[in-house]
């Protein structure tokens, strides 16, 4: 592995005191912030060689509700270009795409050479919440279980990296999430119906979970299960797991230089007035 990989030794629990949901010390928000920004500078260079190689990646984060997928995505993404890095959340499917293959509407959103695409629930939906709400049969559960390692295979066989990411929340933990989401305006938008009856099933979930991953965790295409009741602690190691998955390579940097400003050739500011923003702050 080249020197640009190695990984720094982390200074973490040097100011970490509190203790956290897990029983691990806290991160403090310097440390924190110190390590991400190391792990970003990382996926900016994982960019380059994807861009460089014609890498084609497919990341897959999984979970129950209020496990941290969404703010795991949202630091992988802060740094890199949306271009190459895309995200994928769809929607329920229509009424025509019910009547489709199940993974078609998903197969559409592969990527092309040069891409990462990061899958913000995926076609695991039919052993979590399509099985578990009743919007598959049983035979279609059934039949997705059965059929998912050899499509996945197929994907891989293909040249598509894959890595398939399960976040792990505890029952405590969710319920206090949940509780956080009802009492934050900012956050309110997060809970929805289906979340609220994610909560009431937690057994149901449980189950379905435990067979999705007896079914499709194969040695071809394993699941990563991330703790994820300490949310700092669960986007380090996974940022850094990923990392640690793909062999790229540093791409050498060579510094643009500025061009000189063109002359004004005569050139002046318009004497019309616009309208600006109250400058508030």
């Amino acid at each position: 592995m080249k020197e640009s990989k190695k990984r720094q030794k982390s200074g973490l629990d040097n100011h970490a005191k509190e203790i956290g949901s897990n029983g691990q010390p806290k991160i403090g928000k310097k440390d924190y912030e110190a390590e991400m920004f190391k792990l970003q500078v990382e996926l900016v260079k994982l960019q380059d060689w994807v861009k460089e190689t014609n890498a084609r990646i497919v990341i897959l984060f999984e979970g129950r509700d209020a496990a941290g997928k969404g703010g795991m995505i949202k630091r992988i993404m802060e740094r890199v270009s949306p271009r190459v890095f895309r995200v994928v959340a769809l929607p329920a499917p229509t009424e025509r795409q019910k009547s489709q293959l199940h993974a078609q509407r998903y197969i559409e959103n592969l990527p092309a050479g040069g891409e990462i695409v990061i899958f913000d629930r995926s076609w695991y939906n039919r052993a979590g919440v399509e099985h578990v709400m009743g919007f598959c049969s049983d035979k279609e559960h059934k039949q997705f279980l059965r059929d998912c390692p050899t499509f996945e295979a197929f994907l891989i066989s293909q040249g598509i990296i894959l890595l398939k990411y399960w976040l792990e929340v505890s029952k405590k933990e969710q319920h206090k999430r949940f509780l956080e989401r009802i009492e934050d305006p900012s956050k309110r938008w997060k809970l929805s119906p289906m979340d609220l009856e994610s909560h009431r099933r937690w057994y149901d979930y449980s189950r379905a979970r435990d067979a999705m991953l007896a079914a499709t965790d194969t040695p071809t295409s394993p699941w990563y299960i991330v703790p994820s009741d300490d949310k700092k602690r669960a986007r380090l190691n996974c940022i850094s797991h990923i990392l640690s998955s793909i062999p790229y390579e540093e791409i050498p940097y060579t510094p643009p230089k500025l061009p000189p400003r063109q002359k004004p050739k005569g050139y002046e500011e318009p004497k019309q007035q616009h309208r600006t923003i109250p400058q508030l702050w």
